[in-house]
């Protein structure tokens, strides 16, 4: 009976060894990139000079494009020349129309190009 005894403890042992001989693969983390805030385009930024129909909306002092189209912006709302069926659209006044070259409406990706030829 010993003879069985001593074979369940050598199967055990090398059953233990079996399992501890594994290669263990652990997977490495790669480096975290660390984000940075984005850096504001300057061209965006420059001041640039309106022209005298523009300056009669936006006034004439020097300000980057952003400003100009806030102010464009802000203009189109004081008037309400939004198109109200198309939003859109924008229905050109007086003012509007000299910046426009003369169209009574405009989209608002035309008067983005449109307002640009008046800044330099």
């Amino acid at each position: 009976m010993a003879k069985k005894s001593s074979k369940k403890k050598a199967t055990k042992k090398a059953t233990a060894k079996k399992a501890t001989t594994k290669k263990s693969t652990k997977k490495i983390a790669a480096p975290k990139k660390v984000k940075t805030a984005p850096k504001a385009n300057i061209a965006f930024m420059k001041p640039l000079i309106p022209s005298k129909e523009l300056a009669v909306i936006i006034g004439s002092n020097p300000m980057p494009r952003t400003e100009v189209m806030k102010k464009v912006w802000a203009y189109i709302k004081k008037n309400n020349l939004q198109d109200s069926k198309n939003r859109r659209a924008i229905n050109a006044d007086d003012n509007l129309k000299a910046v426009f070259g003369g169209k009574k409406q405009v989209t608002m990706f035309e008067m983005t190009k449109l307002v640009s030829n008046h800044l330099k």
